[in-house]
């Protein structure tokens, strides 16, 4: 599969679980936007995983399908900034500089604890 059709069908699907968990998890605008850091979040370690597991021995198409599509998708820098935008207009900076906390944070977070689970063990070695 060429990987620019493999981004595509992944970018599908990856929009389709970003839109089912925001209507999962609403929020006002001047509201934290918890969908958004939810998904940032699983995102960031899910692709930490992926990386540490699956990419040394991937094709190129399935590291487009599963990063730069489906998580991609799924996972979108916008959405953080808008949402920091609109708890700005709405009048809540303080909330605003929360989730960019919180979500810089958690997201390095969950990337570092995704490589480190995905990492494969070192064999034991029978000398050992």
């Amino acid at each position: 599969m060429p990987p620019v059709l493999a981004v595509v069908i992944g970018g599908i699907a990856g929009t389709g679980l970003r839109i089912g968990l925001d209507a999962l998890i609403p929020h006002s605008d001047a509201q934290f936007p918890w969908s958004t850091l939810v998904i940032n979040v699983v995102g960031s370690f899910v692709l930490g995983l992926l990386v540490a597991r699956v990419w040394p021995s991937a094709p190129a198409w399935l590291r487009a399908l599963l990063g730069a599509g489906l998580l991609g998708s799924f996972t979108t820098f916008s959405a953080f900034v808008v949402s920091l935008v609109t708890l700005t207009r709405a009048g809540e900076p303080l909330l605003a500089a929360g989730y960019l906390l919180v979500s810089v944070v958690a997201g390095i977070a969950a990337a570092a604890l995704g490589l480190r689970t995905g990492r494969r063990p070192e064999p034991i070695r029978a000398d050992e």
